[in-house]
């Protein structure tokens, strides 16, 4: 156990286990570079061990009636409420946002154990006579089958808990691969479904430095029945092409190049705003996050000297010290990778207005950093950044705006600010995004659908159709 209670060892099945080869893995405090925990390291077998009581749990899972399975779900809910402090200081420790941004990860993450378990009793079907009148149309829900789930690092308690939620709220089993930088918040995460009377065989969390050696003997298994994957949009790729051999059910949660449109009749200061938000949530380390900035010529220069002015008055630190409104990136590698889109940037003509240099000292920080007359060949507008970068540049006609934030490979989330109802409606259509906000930093909302469209993945999480991926339809003629 960790000094905050988080187990070390797997969860196989809702017991606590260490890795089959006796093998561990480090954690480590991405503000400091120390090592938080060792943790057991799953292989290939723990995998399906993990697998044999998935499938050996699920038949009686599905079984169970619906108000169980809500009852277990709202009760886990409250104990995430009750051990928040504990959640948060993890997520600080092993992630490295504030301390502020993972209680608030805390609160959005236990939601969709509250959304789901509310949901888990209104699962429902229908019934109707055949046109022909030679018979009844009976339709029904049930549960997909035992899932794998695989989780990032950059919401460690909620992309999980937008996983597992509608998995067990359906019936189905899960295993969950977290992500080998953040695996202590959903270590700790089974042990309130262990106190929550979740049964033995329904859940497992299996830690893992090679994600591939564990995942893919799973995927080849013919016990598994779908998986679930928020990441980049290169592994997701190599996952559905894992996946199609066997036609295993996915959802893909994948990479974003989110747009950020600002209109000249925008109210200027809440643009701003919705732009910190949209920008600087999780420290720009999140698939929504706003990449690129279009703002139109007329305001534009009110809009950058106001962004600067907020983006330089951050203040960089430890997630868990007072006044910190920026931690550290999660790894060097991260690190590395948003200075080189900065630096290409400023090569290619863009005028640095504001950070851009690497810190000197431990930790893995980078400033905030405001980029403006980026030309199109830049790569900070076509790679996803994930991190605290923002790239703007200008436009003149809606038309050209809408053409620019169409012009990606990606399609998860775009914004942007108008006071014209008619532009609103007109824009929103327009954008080739799953997820529009108007006049809005921030979307995501556990009753909502979240998702992408093009290279941003397929799939629905959260509202009633994130339930709907773990449910097979069965037609029965009466």
């Amino acid at each position: 156990m960790t000094a905050l209670g988080a187990p070390t060892r797997l969860w196989l099945g809702g017991t606590l286990a260490d890795a089959s080869t006796g093998a561990t893995f480090p954690v480590e405090d991405p503000a400091t570079g120390e090592v938080l925990a060792e943790v057991a390291d799953a292989s290939a077998a723990d995998g399906l061990r993990a697998l044999d009581l998935a499938a050996e749990a699920q038949a009686a899972w599905a079984a169970t009636p619906p108000r169980v399975r809500s009852d277990i779900l709202r009760t886990a809910f409250e104990l995430v409420k009750q051990r928040a402090d504990d959640f948060a200081r993890t997520i600080t420790l092993e992630m490295g946002k504030t301390l502020a941004e993972a209680h608030g990860e805390v609160n959005y993450g236990a939601e969709f154990l509250r959304w789901n378990a509310e949901e888990a009793v209104r699962i429902g079907g229908r019934t109707t006579t055949s046109p022909g009148g030679n018979g009844r149309i009976l339709v029904t829900k049930e549960p997909v089958g035992p899932v794998l789930a695989v989780t990032p690092w950059n919401f460690p308690l909620a992309m999980a808990t937008r996983k597992i939620g509608p998995a067990l709220a359906a019936g189905c089993t899960i295993i969950v691969k977290p992500a080998a930088e953040t695996p202590l918040t959903m270590l700790l995460l089974g042990q309130v479904f262990a106190d929550a009377g979740l049964p033995e065989g329904v859940l497992s969390i299996l830690p893992a430095s090679d994600a591939a050696a564990l995942t893919e003997p799973l995927i080849t298994d013919p016990r598994l029945r779908k998986i679930t994957f928020t990441g980049s949009t290169g592994v997701g790729k190599l996952l559905v092409r894992q996946s199609a051999e066997r036609l295993l059910r996915t959802s893909m949660e994948l990479g974003g190049n989110a747009p950020f449109l600002v209109f000249d009749d925008a109210d200027i200061d809440a643009a701003v705003d919705g732009a910190m938000a949209a920008k600087m949530r999780n420290g720009g380390e999140a698939c929504t996050a706003a990449n690129r900035f279009y703002v139109a010529s007329q305001v534009a220069q009110q809009f950058t000297d106001t962004l600067v002015t907020r983006m330089t008055a951050l203040r960089m630190g430890h997630g868990l010290d007072d006044g910190t409104d920026l931690g550290p990136l999660i790894t060097s590698v991260q690190r590395y990778r948003v200075h080189e889109l900065v630096l290409d940037a400023v090569a290619r003509g863009a005028g640095l207005l504001a950070g851009g240099v690497v810190p000197d000292g431990p930790g893995t920080f980078y400033p905030p950093t405001v980029l403006d007359q980026v030309p199109a060949d830049a790569r900070v507008l076509r790679e996803e950044i994930f991190g605290p970068v923002v790239a703007i540049t200008t436009f003149d006609t809606e038309e050209e705006a809408v053409a620019a934030a169409n012009d990606t490979e990606y399609g998860l989330a775009a914004y942007f600010y108008t006071r014209d109802l008619d532009r609103a409606l007109r824009v929103a259509s327009a954008l080739n995004a799953g997820m529009v906000g108007v006049n809005r930093g921030v979307i995501s909302d556990v009753a909502a659908p979240f998702g992408g469209v093009k290279e941003s993945g397929f799939g629905r999480e959260g509202g009633t159709e994130g339930i709907e991926e773990y449910l097979e339809t069965k037609y029965v003629a009466l």
